[in-house]
């Protein structure tokens, strides 16, 4: 089940990013590292017992809020 919640909001960020021109940007990180960052993030949320039961954009928000959290940041691109 994890699994499959994982893919499907892989596939909403991909989607998401994709019809926006905007970037995560980190001050000291390279982007490579925003999958690992955003992945340890999705995992913390999936914990969270009040999410395990909500909707898949609860789950993307609360995640993205995770990411922010770790200094990560959406600009737009130029």
């Amino acid at each position: 089940m994890n699994l499959i919640l994982s893919a499907v909001v892989a596939l909403m960020l991909d989607l998401l990013t994709a019809c926006a021109s905007t970037d995560w940007v980190h001050p000291t990180k390279p982007s490579s590292e925003f999958t690992t960052d955003y992945n340890r993030c999705q995992t913390l949320v999936l914990r969270d017992p009040k999410l395990q039961q909500g909707s898949q954009l609860m789950i993307l928000n609360a995640t993205e809020r995770c990411v922010q959290r770790e200094g990560w940041r959406l600009v737009e691109k130029d």
